[in-house]
Order: structure tokens, then C-alpha cells, then sequence
């Protein structure tokens, strides 16, 4: 069997129990491994789901232009996607993004625009404002818009969710991932929830990310930031893509915790993945700790280790950040 192009091989990545982790034997936990995707990360998911979209509605045409904001893995997808079907593709992000990240995105021919992490949301430096002044200049143009366009968690709810139901059988007691735009969370979470109300969807967020305390207090903290080191999880603002409805509970995760798990992960598990993936796994071992019960844990590792070589699986990046 061939692929007409290597999209056909976006999604049915596997789903693999952990075995080398702390938790009670009763339990079981089971990691997806959306890093296997062709672009490198979960994103390639939504990218394809929304462009094909705008391609149907006439929103985006032939020879346009792809404009957006990105911590790196949606911007992959867009570039690879950009290369493929001939669109010119401008990303813009906030300087905190890995070399690896922004050297994968020049190498498939995209621009990109690096700005101040330290932008507050309402800066015109603001990566993601930036992003919508490019796209209202640019003639024949498409912003993806993660964060507030609804098609993201619909592309994970006829995808990814239905994968992980069908790969675990059913059998999910509980799903644990972090979120940024909030689409996997929200889609996946979403659908699991209509197969089984009793599923509880956990979110780990950085601290300093607003999700955590908007979460517990339904107020914007004015404190809010993305200055933490972890990439592509947390946010300083909110995303219309994140229903927290059907989020169940937020635990805060710290850079040193979810970076020394993303290593235990590659050097018990096998499994090269990013910091995001180590802070899903490492809020959902502290939850397995705590359960007393038999029950299945579902989390997602949504990007590659070969994204941060230069950064947490470096030992003199980590001792310099004190890590």
C-alpha cells in the first residue's frame, strides 16, 4: 500500500501502555503517541482539518497565502501543508520556540516573524497579533486561527477521540492533557464524554499560564504570562477553543516537573517526546498515585524530543536554567 502524499498519513497513531512509571499496579496508563504524525506533533491534525476547510469554503485559494500564530507544531504542519499544495506560508511566534522548532519551519520554505515573549496580549508585538495585522495586509490570505476557531477541537473530536476509544476499547476512566489553543482537551474530552458521562478530563497547566487560576475562580489573573520555559502549553489569554465545561479539574505543573519527566520518559519508556508530553504524564502519574481503585489513564505526548534537543535534553540548558 502507497500514500498519495504523506497528509494521508496524519493520525491512527498508536496508543502504549507505560510500564517503567511509579504508579499502582492496578492502573493502567496509556500514552498517544501523536509525535508519530509526519509534521512531528498532534497539530498536524487540526492544520489539515481547518485548511481543507478553507480550501472547500473558497477561503483559501490557489497561490494564497497561510498566515499564522505559533508556538512551532501548528506552524510545522502549516509549512509541510504549504510546501505540499503550493501556498507561501508566514509564521509568527514568540522567541522562546526552540532553534530546532524555527529551523524545521524554514526548512520547508516558510517565513517566520519572532516577537517578545514578554508581550503582553494587547501588544501589536504579540505574536498572535501580529499575526492578525499580517493576515488583514496580506492579499489573498487564510489565518488558521487556532485558538478561537471551532474547527480545531471538531478535528480532534472525529479524529483523535474516536481513536483513542476504539484503541482502549472503550475502556477510559480518565483523560489527562494540557492545552494552549485547548482543542485536544476540549474535542477529545468532549467526545469521550458522550461515550461515557463518568469520564473525568484532567488539564495540566505551567504556572504562570492563566488557565489554572481562571479556572479555579472564573477571574482573568493581571498576572498572567507565558515567561515559563515549557512551549506550546498554557496561555496568557484565553482561547475561544477551550470549553471548560468539559474540563473536570486543572493541576499546576512546574518547568522542572514536566522536563524531568519528558527525560524519564525517553530513558525508561523509549520515548522521545517533548515537555508538554512530560507534563501530561507527570499529572497523570500523580493522579494514578492518588486513585485507590482500578482504572485506565488515557494522556497524549503531542510532540517529538527531537524538537528540544538544544534546550531539556541538554544537561548545561538544564544547570543553567536550574533545572
Amino acid at each position: 500500500m502507497h500514500y498519495p502524499s504523506i497528509l494521508d498519513a496524519i493520525g491512527h497513531t498508536p496508543l502504549v501502555q507505560l510500564k517503567k512509571m511509579n504508579i499502582p499496579s492496578q492502573i493502567t496508563l496509556l500514552a498517544k503517541v501523536e509525535f508519530l504524525n509526519p509534521g512531528g506533533s498532534i497539530k498536524d491534525r487540526i492544520v489539515k482539518y481547518i485548511i481543507d476547510d478553507a480550501e472547500q469554503q473558497g477561503l483559501l485559494k490557489p497561490g494564497g497565502t497561510i498566515i499564522e500564530n505559533t508556538s512551532g507544531n501548528t506552524g510545522a504542519a502549516a509549512a509541510m501543508i504549504g510546501a505540499i499544495r503550493g501556498y507561501r506560508v508566514i509564521l509568527t511566534m514568540p522567541d522562546k520556540v526552540s532553534r530546532e522548532k524555527q529551523n524545521a519551519l524554514k526548512a520547508y520554505g516558510a517565513e517566520i516573524i519572532v516577537t517578545p515573549t514578554s508581550a503582553a496580549p494587547d501588544s501589536p508585538e504579540h505574536y498572535v497579533n501580529r499575526a492578525k495585522q499580517l493576515a488583514q495586509k496580506t492579499p489573498n490570505s487564510f489565518r488558521i486561527n487556532q485558538y478561537d476557531n471551532l474547527k480545531n477541537p471538531e478535528a480532534h473530536y472525529r479524529t483523535t477521540g474516536p481513536e483513542i476509544w476504539t484503541q482502549a476499547q472503550g475502556q477510559v476512566d480518565y483523560f489527562v492533557a494540557s492545552a494552549s489553543t485547548g482543542g485536544t482537551i476540549t474535542g477529545v474530552g468532549r467526545f469521550l464524554k458522550e461515550r461515557n458521562p463518568n469520564v473525568k478530563v484532567i488539564m495540566p497547566d505551567p504556572m504562570g499560564s492563566i488557565y489554572y487560576p481562571y479556572f479555579k475562580t472564573g477571574q482573568i489573573p493581571t498576572d498572567g504570562n507565558c515567561n515559563y520555559l515549557l512551549e506550546g502549553i498554557g496561555e496568557d489569554h484565553l482561547a475561544h477553543a477551550l470549553d471548560f465545561a468539559i474540563v473536570d479539574d486543572v493541576v499546576q505543573v512546574t518547568d522542572a516537573d514536566a522536563f524531568q519527566m519528558a527525560r524519564q520518559l525517553a530513558n525508561t519508556e523509549g520515548l522521545l517526546a517533548g515537555g508538554s508530553s512530560g507534563a501530561n504524564v507527570w499529572a497523570a502519574v500523580k493522579l494514578a498515585q492518588a486513585l485507590t481503585k482500578p482504572a485506565t489513564i488515557v494522556t497524549i505526548l503531542p510532540d517529538s524530543g527531537v524538537k528540544y534537543l538544544s534546550k531539556l535534553f541538554d544537561d548545561d540548558w538544564m544547570k543553567q536554567n536550574r533545572l
